[in-house]
């Protein structure tokens, strides 16, 4: 039945093909968008040592990166 199965799919292989490129785009993309939070984490605990910002300040800007870190990972995990 396997082989069947894919001679009847076979006409589809672009279209898969296509979509698990983009799946791959989307992770790619997703990681980067990650990252890029990540570093902004960073650059913000730099700027309360240095005494740039407030705690305050810190804690506002810090949650919600936190927040936009959490709801990019469990679109990542929800596919």
């Amino acid at each position: 039945m396997g082989l069947f199965s894919e001679i009847l799919l076979l006409p589809l292989a672009p279209v898969r093909g296509v979509v698990w490129t983009l799946g791959k785009a989307l992770d790619a993309a997703e990681r980067e968008q990650a990252d890029s939070i990540r570093n902004e984490l960073r650059e913000l605990e730099q700027a309360l040592r240095r005494g740039e910002i407030s705690e305050d300040d810190f804690d506002s800007r810090e949650d919600l990166l936190l927040d936009r870190l959490e709801e990019l990972q469990q679109g990542m995990a929800d596919h």
